[in-house]
């Protein structure tokens, strides 16, 4: 077999060592793909497939994109789920002898993108890491983008349901697994078929003394101690992955990665993903987008990381009442001292997104138009500190004595970077002038030579008489003396012919290739020059990224509490109190979102009052359509803009403490996964009866739907029973139905209370009123209802015929709440009827008494639990 050309083997001997990932083979102006990968991308990035003379008999397939381009190109491949390996020069061609030196510079992947052309904005990027031992799954999350990181341990015996929570909370685009978890995962969740890419890591990655190891060396660190995460051995396991997965792929030293959270899920609000997912906090349900969720209403924010920072905030409210409280007495405020809202608005919009600026940097990846930006956003802190330093707040106070104003970055960008740089950092223009003795010399030296050049056509037109003669310049000819057909004669000896075109001849002279030599030696060494100066400079600033950090965290901070601040006061807002106590007392509450998705019609608002004692449970019945829905979820988002630290809608509010919010709202098929409605439905019920305790919020709406009748009916009530009871949950509870049987509940249970929507009938037709009124409904107006969606008239009136007949039959039956409270004295009496004894004569006879043509459900399920109390004890 004919040997590969030496450029060839030297791309066939990296692609060995990166043969999970696509390789961009930097050649010149392109990165090239070939073989395998070739006809990968050619089909992926519908690109060209060509060839490429290899050595061997038939050529490599082969196809490329261009140099500048390439980020568009990586993106939809990293949109795909592929991994990209960029390969670059890294020997000037123009100096190398042989082959050009070439290597991976870094590896690209889903969860490392770091550029913000590839990111959105207002989110964050993370790549999660996940290992498994018998009691604890450890898990490490990080956005490469930001170099927030934070590392925690979930417990085996939960962790199906709360990792699941998890992972929607934040949406890593890769995860990194042992091979423990990996099993794991793919049989609980299925992964394999999902929107995640998942990949394994070598198991030796996650043992504890090799993680240890990574993460003490990583973070500069003699103790585990000292990073105060000592306790969290499967958390130190996943965090020494994930930097060991980082340092492989980044090949940079992360010195933006520098300081590590914990999580600590019990320090905030516990959101599950069905929570997450019914209210939508951050994403819709419609497309998972933004618009029409709760962020989407309180970004009000002015800088990328403010946005990020208060989708977190949404995603994990606060729990402790002291921390809420300052945040509210800080978003106060700034509602109060409208003057100071608007000069933070001003100061604010000239800050960039500092926290990927810094990443950039940390991968000396910043241009100089990134320093700039940097520089720009630095010079806003002083007005900020000024701003912060009259503010009263306990939390804007703390701010204030955080903020680092970070002047000398500010001052050595302004005096060193040219205010209009290239956009590459190898095309010289790039430093200012004063900055650099040596930079200033060159530029001189080459701006003289170029006016030595713009005189000498001057002189050599009127030493020659030659009047259009003219000085150009070419890559390939260098300086030259043009003179056309018409003056040939007057050409002086002293010109050496250098090209002849067809109505000209070019010449050159001693002097002028003396002059071009001294120009272009100098701009060639002051672009050397230049580029070295900046890698200087940027390498300064490296070392300060911790500082830069810490601002940017304050700032962001900032931002959002002024975008929840902006909220209060344009959507006229009002401060809630937070406390320790059980009450929550709500008056004339609004849905933030639906009340401004409303075209010119009012809102209606509704009161809402829930504790641990007289009012645990409200059963609320009435017609779809009706509210009932938006009335519960506006309860929920009152109650988590409240713990979130912003003001609600509302006339005034009293929010006790809540540790979760449970929602069971709507149910849809899980193909996928092979569950029906019923099933996801019981799913989520089983998980709030699991994990509920007295301090959370429970919003349910119409479980038992996906099953008979009976069953449904007989589900919902044992649910709401063991709910309300203080025996066993005790939970504040909003719960819609349409069981009317339901409503018996407020005469024998404590604590449960019914409400209905109000309903206005007009004649034939009925209308909403919204408004949550005292008492039991006991019509579901369901077919006005399926007139109103369009069903044709015919249907409806022959459905109104049916109802008539169903409920003439229904009103001989006995009340399923009395039957239910007697069914201990039936049982009693069976018992103590002698002829029933070992003879079933009389129960047969009964049935046979019974006429089921003119049974009504109800009376069928009254007839069985007396006839299974006769026959319980029975041998």
């Amino acid at each position: 077999m004919a040997k590969l050309t030496p450029m060839m083997q030297q791309y066939m001997d990296l692609k060995k060592q990166n043969e999970d990932c696509i390789l961009f083979f930097r050649l010149g102006d392109f990165y090239e793909m070939f073989f395998e990968d070739a006809k990968l991308a050619s089909k992926e990035l519908d690109i060209v497939l060509t060839g490429r003379d290899c050595g061997q008999e038939e050529r490599a397939p082969m196809c490329g994109v261009p140099h500048h381009s390439v980020l568009s190109y990586i993106n939809r491949l990293i949109e795909k789920g592929y991994k990209v390996a960029i390969c670059e020069q890294l020997t000037d061609p123009s100096e190398s002898k042989g082959i050009v030196e070439r290597g991976v510079t870094r590896i690209i992947t889903p969860g490392t993108v770091i550029e913000s052309d590839l990111l959105l904005e207002s989110e964050n990027n993370f790549l999660m890491s996940l290992c498994k031992n018998q009691n604890e799954i450890g898990v490490a999350c990080i956005d490469v983008s930001t170099g927030f990181f934070e590392i925690g341990e979930l417990v085996v015996e939960a962790s199906a349901s709360i990792l699941y929570d998890e992972l929607t909370r934040y949406n890593p685009s890769e995860i990194i697994v042992d091979s423990n978890m990996k099993g794991y995962i793919n049989s609980v969740f299925e992964l394999k078929n999902s929107k995640y890419l998942v990949s394994s890591m070598d198991d030796w990655a996650y043992e504890f003394n090799h993680a240890s190891a990574t993460f003490l060396k990583h973070f500069n660190k003699t103790s585990l101690s000292e990073l105060d995460c000592s306790h969290l051995k499967m958390g130190i396991c996943a965090g020494g992955a994930l930097i060991d997965y980082l340092s492989r792929t980044q090949k940079n030293a992360l010195l933006h990665i520098n300081k590590v959270f914990l999580m600590q899920r019990n320090n905030s609000m516990v959101l599950d993903a069905s929570a997450l997912r019914n209210m939508e906090l951050t994403r819709s349900l419609k497309d998972g987008g933004k618009k029409g969720t709760l962020l989407s209403l309180l970004d009000k924010t002015k800088t990328a990381m403010g946005a990020r920072l208060l989708r977190r905030w949404i995603e994990q409210p606060l729990q402790e009442t002291a921390q809420i409280n300052a945040r509210l007495d800080a978003v106060e405020e700034l509602v109060s001292d409208v003057g100071l809202s608007i000069s933070l608005k001003e100061t604010l919009s000239k800050i960039y997104d500092i926290e990927r600026l810094s990443s950039k940097i940390a991968y000396s990846s910043a241009n100089a138009r990134d320093l700039l930006s940097l520089g720009n956003s630095l010079s806003a802190l002083p007005e900020i500190e000024k701003l912060l330093s009259c503010t009263n707040s306990a939390l804007l106070n703390v701010l204030h004595s955080s903020l680092d104003s970070l002047e000398d970055i500010a001052e050595l960008i302004n005096c060193s970077i040219h205010p209009d740089p290239p956009t590459g950092i190898k095309d010289g223009g790039i430093i200012k002038d004063g900055f650099n003795v040596q930079v200033d010399k060159l530029r001189d030296a080459s701006s003289n030579g170029k006016k030595w050049i713009s005189d000498l056509e001057i002189e050599e037109r009127e030493a020659t008489g030659i009047k259009n003669l003219k000085v150009g310049f070419n890559k390939v000819f260098g300086y030259y003396l043009e003179v056309t057909k018409s003056y040939y004669d007057k050409v002086p000896y002293r010109y050496e012919r250098k090209q002849t075109l067809a109505n000209a001849e070019r010449y050159i002279t001693d002097e002028l290739k003396e002059m071009e030599e001294t120009i272009l030696s100098s701009e060639d060494k002051l672009i050397r020059l230049e580029n070295v100066v900046f890698c200087e400079i940027r390498q300064h600033i490296q070392q300060q990224i911790p500082r830069i950090q810490q601002s940017a965290q304050v700032v962001a901070q900032l931002d959002s509490l002024y975008a929840l601040a902006v909220c209060a006061r344009e959507y006229n807002y009002v401060r809630p109190t937070v406390d320790e106590g059980f009450d929550i007392l709500i008056e004339e509450g609004r849905h933030p979102v639906v009340e401004k998705m409303l075209n010119n019609e009012m809102f209606v608002p509704n009161d809402t009052k829930l504790n641990t004692t007289d009012d645990r449970m409200i059963i609320i019945t009435g017609p779809n359509m009706s509210g009932k829905s938006t009335y519960m979820r506006q309860t929920a988002l009152i109650v988590i803009m409240a713990h979130v630290g912003s003001f609600v809608p509302a006339k005034s509010a009293r929010i006790g403490r809540v540790d979760r919010v449970f929602t069971r709202i709507g149910a849809s098929d899980d193909l996928a996964s092979g569950q029906s409605t019923f099933m996801v439905e019981m799913t989520e019920v089983a998980s709030i009866l699991r994990s509920a305790t007295r301090r959370s919020l429970i919003i349910l709406d119409e479980i038992g739907r996906g099953t008979s009748t009976f069953d449904g009916l007989s589900i919902a009530w044992a649910v709401l029973e063991h709910i309300c009871s203080t025996d066993s949950i005790g939970a504040r509870t909003l719960f819609s139905t349409h069981y009317h049987e339901l409503t018996q509940l407020e005469d024998n249970l404590e604590g449960v209370k019914n409400y209905r929507v109000a309903v206005k009938e007009v004649g034939a037709d009925i209308v909403f009123l919204h408004r949550i009124t005292r008492g039991g409904s006991d019509k579901s107006f369901g077919i006005h209802v399926a007139n109103i969606s369009g069903i044709p008239s015919k249907v409806t009136n022959r459905a109104k015929e049916i109802l008539s007949q169903l409920e003439d039959v229904d009103m001989k039956q006995s009340s399923i709440m009395d039957e239910v409270n007697n069914r201990s004295i039936v049982v009693e009496q069976e018992q103590n009827t002698p002829a029933v004894n070992n003879d079933f004569t009389e129960i047969v006879n009964r049935l046979k008494d019974i006429d089921l043509s003119v049974t009504t459900p109800i009376e069928a399920l009254n007839m069985l639990y007396s006839l299974q109390a006769g026959v319980k004890d029975l041998k």
